[in-house]
């Protein structure tokens, strides 16, 4: 087509043909490279604004104000809850409240300076359920976009069944933040509206360590607790917690874990 426009003979028309297929090679390329840039700009994301939390320690003047100090974690205590730790060797990695018959693992880890991971964390887990027969939903919910996952489990008789949980998540500066929601909360995400404020008034400490990103941010007991054997009853005391609900009746609980 050029060609025929700008006739003057046959080496003229060859030379803006050969001309044309280099320019359109080029900007195939350009449009391939574009498409490269894109693609790793949506795995590049840096941390949305959190204007609601979860909070980082440098945007809250008092982390102790109404939660409880866990060292990484300050997380906030509700009339009637019980709080659990998970443990992995001799760390303390996450925290669960249980609040009647629901509940939300709070599980903080190191995250890079500029980038957030929550959109490849939850790709992996979505993957790691679908691999073993689950069934996965991303949706947007309350607190940003999240995982409804039925994830296949043993029942006691022997049978199989599934555990509807919710995988919930936020970047911070250097640190990203999950919450799984179990029981009530993940059945019916209507009624989790008291679990979802506990994971955005949960205040992250990152600390100034070099950590590697995903590594745990580790936990500590508060300095009045008492560890409670998982099954045991604590006697009840006249005195009580400030939270009337046994934030000092620590128990390690089952690990809620997403599945790789």
């Amino acid at each position: 087509m050029f060609g025929r426009r700008r006739k003057r003979g046959e080496d003229a028309v060859d030379q803006v043909d050969d001309v044309t297929s280099e320019e359109l090679a080029e900007d195939s390329l350009s449009n391939a490279s574009a498409e490269d840039i894109a693609a790793e700009s949506r795995v590049r994301l840096e941390p949305e604004p959190r204007p609601d939390g979860p909070w980082d320690l440098s945007e809250v003047r008092d982390p102790t104000e109404g939660r409880v100090d866990l060292g990484g974690l300050f997380v906030p205590g509700v009339e009637g809850m019980e709080l659990r730790v998970e443990v992995a060797g001799d760390a303390i990695v996450a925290a669960t409240v249980v609040l009647r018959d629901s509940a939300v693992q709070l599980q903080a880890f190191a995250a890079p300076k500029r980038e957030g991971i929550w959109h490849e964390v939850r790709d992996e887990i979505a993957s790691g359920i679908t691999q073993q027969g689950g069934v996965v939903d991303e949706v947007q919910g309350p607190l940003g976009w999240e995982l409804r996952a039925q994830v296949p489990v043993a029942l006691p008789d022997g049978t199989q069944g599934v555990q509807l949980v919710r995988f919930v998540g936020c970047d911070g500066p250097r640190w990203f933040l999950r919450g799984v929601i179990s029981g009530q909360g993940a059945v019916q995400p209507q009624t989790a509206g008291l679990l979802e404020q506990i994971f955005q008034d949960t205040v992250v400490v990152r600390g100034e360590s070099p950590m590697a990103p995903r590594d745990p941010i580790v936990l500590k007991l508060p300095d009045d607790a008492q560890m409670v054997a998982e099954g045991l009853q604590q006697p009840d005391d006249d005195g009580g917690s400030r939270f009337a609900g046994g934030v000092d009746r620590l128990e390690r609980g089952p690990e809620i874990s997403e599945v790789r």
